[in-house]
């Protein structure tokens, strides 16, 4: 059997590179394209969030494996597992304003009818879990 490991190396630094560069491309976009963007990434499910929860889950069950087989620490299967579950909740969080971000993807109101005039409010932090 071949040994993927240089291949998924490489795949691995390609893919931080790219989100290097979707980074850099966001911090210029324009709002709608930015929303764009941003509903692809917090997609739970399909998303680049979605996908790195994954990927970390799949860590998790690898060293854990390892863990029990005495070759990883046990605390590297812990903090795997913990890493992958707090982005899960994070992903909920999120997806709880997916809309309001898709909101601003849709096209502007045709012409003649009267849209409603974004009002800035007073930026108010909460927290819930």
């Amino acid at each position: 059997m071949t040994d993927l490991t240089p291949y998924a190396a490489t795949l691995a630094e390609d893919i931080a590179h790219r989100l290097g560069q979707l980074t850099e491309y966001l911090a210029q976009a324009p709002p709608r394209r930015a929303a764009q963007i941003l509903g692809k990434v917090l997609d739970c499910d399909d998303g680049v969030l979605g996908q790195v929860t994954a990927l970390l889950a799949t860590g998790s069950h690898f060293a854990k494996h390892h863990a029990q087989a005495g070759t990883f620490p046990p605390e590297v299967w812990l903090a795997l597992g913990r890493a992958s579950n707090e982005l899960h909740d994070i992903g909920l969080d999120l997806d709880e304003h997916l809309a309001d971000i898709q909101r601003l993807v849709a096209p502007p109101a045709a012409a003649g009818a009267t849209a409603a005039k974004p009002v800035a409010s007073d930026m108010v932090a909460r927290r819930h879990r």
